[in-house]
């Protein structure tokens, strides 16, 4: 796929499909365990990485909700324009963030 917007968006959608397979398997292995986390030696593993899951699963949506503004920027002509000062955004940054909303100056 040559468009980075949507390798990057069919990355993110692996991604998530991934970390939705992975919690469901927590959530069934915790049905199997002891439900009292704060008396199971188990139990705190088991929620930490539930919640470690739930984290990742929130930073990918978050990510793809970048890439889905990315492509609506695109389609309305101001991909590649810093929403901050208007500039352009440098081709390398877009290359390495093909979401970026600012320039490398304004990122900062």
């Amino acid at each position: 796929m040559s468009d980075p917007l949507l390798a990057e968006r069919a990355a993110v959608l692996a991604q998530i499909e991934a970390l939705t397979r992975e919690f469901e398997g927590v959530v069934d292995a915790s049905r199997s365990s002891n439900a009292d986390d704060e008396h199971d030696p188990e139990g705190a593993t088991i929620a930490f990485e539930r919640q470690q899951v739930v984290a990742l699963l929130e930073q990918a949506r978050s990510r793809l909700a970048d890439v889905d503004a990315a492509l609506a920027r695109r389609e309305a002509g101001g991909y590649g324009v810093c929403e901050s000062c208007g500039r352009p955004i440098a081709p390398e940054r877009l290359a390495a963030r093909p979401a970026a909303r600012t320039c490398i100056d304004c990122a900062r």
